[in-house]
C-alpha cells in the first residue's frame, strides 16, 4: 500500500518499490533465511556504476581537452561482507523470533524495508543493523516491557507509573500527514527524581506503545518537545542520548518530524552539546518553532490541544487512565494463548515459504498468496495480542466509554472541538 495516492514509486515503502528496490528487498530476505539456516552469510554487493567523468579542460592543442574523450571510470566494486551469528552472540532462533515479534500487525516487508532505507539500500549493512537491533531487544528484554502491566513495571522500576501520571509525555491525535503526535513536556522532568533505568524502560515503553498507534500506510510519528518553562535543571543528557540511539539504531525510519517548541535562551548551550550526537538524517527532521501559531504548519488546529492557547481548538487535557482490574486476565489463559501462538507460527512458516518462492522466481511482484498471508497475519496478530501483551492506557476506556486502540488494532482518536 502506498503512503497515499500521491506517493511516487521509489519511496521505499510497501507498494511503492521500484524494480531495483524490490530486488534489494528480496536479497535481504534471502540473506535472513540463509543466515538462519547456515549460521553465516556472505553478501556480495552489486557492482556500482559511476557516472561518466566530465572531459578535462584543454591543456593546449587540438588533440586534447574538450576534443579528447576522458578515460572511462572503473566501476566501484565493494568486497563481499560475511556476517556470522555466533560473532554477534545470536542464534537462528533469536533471529526468527526477533523478526516476527517485532513485526506486530505490520506487513512483514515493512519491517525489513525500514532497515534497508536506513542503510541506503545496502543489503549487508541493512542486515547487520537489523541483527544488532534484535540483539539489543534481547539485551534490553523489550518483550518484558510489553508483557508487564503498568503496576508490575512500577514494582520492577520504581516511579515508572509516576512518569505516566504526571504527563511528562503523552500521545494524542495525528498531524496533517496522519502521524501520531507525541508531546513531551520537558519542564516536568528532573533526572534526579528517578532511577536512570526507569527512564530507559519508560523510553522503550513509549516506543513500543507508539507503534500501536501508527496506522498503515503511515509508518512514522511526530515529536513535539515543548520547552515552555524549561530550565537547565530539566536537561537530561543521558536520556537524550538513549532516545537518539533508539531512533537511529533500533527503531529506524520511525521518526517523521521533530518540533522543538518555544526554546528559551538557556537551551542553546545544551543544544550545542546535543547537536553533534545527531545523525544527519535525524537532524534534517528537526524544526524550531517559537510561536504556537507555527505548530499549525504540522498539526491541524482541530487536533491541537487548546493548552497551546489561541491556536489549539481541541479541548483536551491529559489524564492518565490507570489499570482496570482484570484487564490482563486473558494472558492467564494458557490454552487459548497456546492455540493462537501455534496458529501464528504456522502462518509465519507459510509466509516464509511463499517469500522463498518469490525470491527464487525473480519476479518483481510477490504472489497474491503471499500478500493474502500478510493480511491474514495482521488480523491474527490482533486476536493474539491480548493474550501476550498487557493493556496500556491507550486500550482503556475513558470517562465517556471510548478507547483509542480498538480490538482489531485500528486507532480512533476523539477530538473535542
Amino acid at each position: 500500500m502506498a503512503l497515499n495516492d500521491n506517493t511516487p514509486a521509489g519511496t521505499g515503502h510497501v507498494g511503492t518499490l521500484t524494480p531495483d528496490q524490490t530486488k534489494t528487498l528480496q536479497k535481504l530476505w534471502a540473506a535472513l533465511y540463509e543466515i538462519q539456516e547456515k549460521g553465516t552469510v556472505t553478501v556480495v554487493p552489486e557492482v556500482k556504476a559511476v557516472p561518466e567523468p566530465e572531459p578535462a579542460p584543454a591543456a593546449g592543442g587540438w588533440g586534447s581537452g574538450w576534443f579528447t574523450a576522458a578515460a572511462p571510470a572503473a566501476p566501484v566494486v565493494e568486497a563481499p561482507v560475511t556476517i556470522t551469528l555466533s560473532e554477534l552472540g545470536l542464534t537462528a532462533a533469536d533471529v526468527r523470533t526477533g523478526v516476527w515479534s517485532n513485526t506486530l500487525g505490520d506487513h512483514p516487508d515493512s519491517l525489513v524495508l525500514r532497515f534497508l532505507r536506513a542503510r541506503k539500500w545496502h543489503v549487508a549493512n541493512g542486515l547487520l543493523m537489523l541483527l544488532n537491533a534484535i540483539k539489543w531487544r534481547l539485551e534490553q528484554d523489550v518483550e518484558n516491557v510489553k508483557v508487564l502491566g503498568d503496576e508490575e513495571l512500577d514494582v520492577k522500576y520504581p516511579k515508572f507509573q509516576q512518569q505516566l501520571q504526571v504527563g511528562k509525555f503523552y500521545i494524542h491525535g495525528t498531524d496533517k500527514s496522519g502521524q501520531p503526535v507525541v508531546y513531551l513536556n520537558v519542564h516536568l522532568h528532573y533526572s534526579s527524581d528517578q532511577d536512570p533505568k526507569t527512564l530507559e524502560r519508560l523510553t522503550i515503553y513509549l516506543m513500543e506503545t507508539g507503534r500501536l498507534l501508527i496506522q498503515s500506510p503511515v509508518e512514522t510519528v511526530a515529536l513535539v518537545f515543548d520547552l515552555t518553562q524549561f530550565g537547565l535543571s530539566n536537561m537530561d543528557y543521558s536520556l537524550v542520548q538513549f532516545l537518539v540511539k533508539c531512533f537511529e539504531a533500533y527503531y529506524p525510519e520511525s521518526l517523521g518530524t521533530i518540533l522543538i517548541h518555544n526554546a528559551p535562551f538557556v537551551f542553546w548551550g545544551a543544544w550545542k552539546i546535543i547537536e553533534p550526537w545527531l545523525d544527519p538524517v535525524v537532524a534534517s527532521k528537526i524544526k524550531f518553532t517559537y510561536k504556537d501559531q507555527e505548530l499549525l504548519d504540522l498539526i491541524p488546529a482541530e487536533h491541537l490541544p487548546d493548552s497551546f492557547q489561541g491556536v489549539g481548538k481541541d479541548k483536551y487535557k491529559y489524564e492518565y487512565l490507570p489499570p482496570v482490574a482484570g484487564e490482563n486476565d486473558l494472558m492467564k489463559d494458557e490454552a487459548t494463548k497456546g492455540t493462537l501462538l501455534a496458529e501464528r507460527h504456522a502462518l509465519t512458516e507459510k509466509y516464509d515459504a511463499k517469500t522463498k518462492e518469490w525470491i527464487a522466481s525473480g519476479s518483481e511482484t510477490a504472489s497474491p498468496d503471499r500478500e493474502a498471508l500478510a493480511k491474514e497475519l495482521h488480523t491474527q496478530y490482533y486476536k493474539l495480542e491480548p493474550y501476550i501483551r498487557a493493556r496500556s492506557q491507550y486500550h482503556r476506556k475513558n470517562s465517556t466509554g471510548k478507547s483509542i486502540v480498538q480490538p482489531d488494532g485500528t486507532v480512533v482518536w476523539t477530538y473535542n472541538n
